[in-house]
């Protein structure tokens, strides 16, 4: 993609008659498009690209509290640059053709509330052995607030049920530990011994989460399985696996968690992106104020 990217440049200048500045603007923002894709999913070729990695990539921005107006560019810049691809037959189909401005979106990440997350996790009961590696995936998004990316690379090493905690592995492949709960255990222990056997035939397989044919499961499907649960939930917000993660710390830090403790369990390496957090719960008190105080 560096390569599509010099000759992207050359049509830039040469066919649209951009600035100069403008021209860095929009390859500044690709080039850090193109180090996530490899960073997070190892992607190289535009080819590979899904629209569930440009989504990833936005919501990765979106985390890191920038501007609506910055997602915005990016967001044109990515598609500017796939229609370019398309149009110089480098592509066959571009994938951001049908994907809108994120002009909705807020600076505080949306989160579910400890009710609808209930309602989430309820939907994806059952006996099936792929509801129950759904139902895992739901409750680890949840308990331990991992990115699509970790909850894909989750290694078999990576529960340690003595101490209860995760070994995850985060951009980067920065390791942290996580702790989870009683629920994410048992279910996780239910996993282990009952589901991945039948998911890994051969037993040769790396990842703990599977897809049904044994392979590392994909950021695509795990999407597709929070979306599928919302709607059987009945919950109309339009979610994403980073609403659960949002909503892991939303919820810790109006329980009354220290926000250093939230960024080290984030793994966020400044305090200033989990920060975003704390405006979060100052909109909730804001908003009882205004219901509730006879004076508001």
């Amino acid at each position: 993609m560096l390569e599509q990217l010099q000759l992207y440049k050359a049509s830039l200048l040469l066919e649209r008659g951009l600035s100069a500045v403008s021209i860095e603007s929009y390859l500044s923002d690709l080039k850090d498009f193109i180090r996530f894709l490899d960073r997070s999913a190892g992607i190289l070729d535009a080819s590979a690209v899904t629209r569930y990695d440009i989504l990833d990539y936005l919501e990765t921005c979106q985390d890191k509290s920038y501007a609506v107006s910055t997602i915005s560019r990016r967001l044109i810049s990515i598609k500017l640059f796939f229609r370019y691809l398309t149009v110089e037959k480098i592509l066959s189909e571009n994938v951001t053709e049908v994907m809108d401005s994120p002009k909705l979106w807020k600076l505080i990440p949306d989160h579910l509330s400890e009710r609808e997350v209930e309602l989430l996790l309820k939907a994806s009961e059952g006996s099936d052995p792929l509801k129950c590696r759904n139902r895992l995936i739901l409750e680890l998004l949840y308990s331990c607030g991992l990115r699509v990316s970790e909850m894909c690379s989750l290694k078999m090493d990576g529960p340690d049920f003595e101490l209860s905690i995760m070994r995850v592995y985060g951009k980067g492949s920065k390791e942290r530990i996580v702790p989870f709960g009683r629920d994410a255990e048992t279910l996780l222990k239910s996993y282990l011994r009952n589901v991945r056997p039948q998911l890994d035939k051969k037993g040769l397989a790396p990842e703990m989460i599977l897809s049904k044919n044994g392979n590392k499961i994909t950021r695509a499907r795990i999407w597709g399985i929070v979306k599928e649960m919302a709607i059987h939930a009945g919950i109309r917000k339009n979610i994403f696996p980073h609403t659960l993660r949002h909503s892991f710390a939303s919820h810790l830090l109006k329980n009354g968690a220290d926000l250093r403790v939230i960024q080290e369990m984030l793994g966020h390496a400044d305090i200033s992106t989990t920060q975003v957090y704390t405006h979060v719960e100052q909109t909730r008190l804001a908003q009882v104020h205004k219901n509730f105080h006879p004076r508001s």
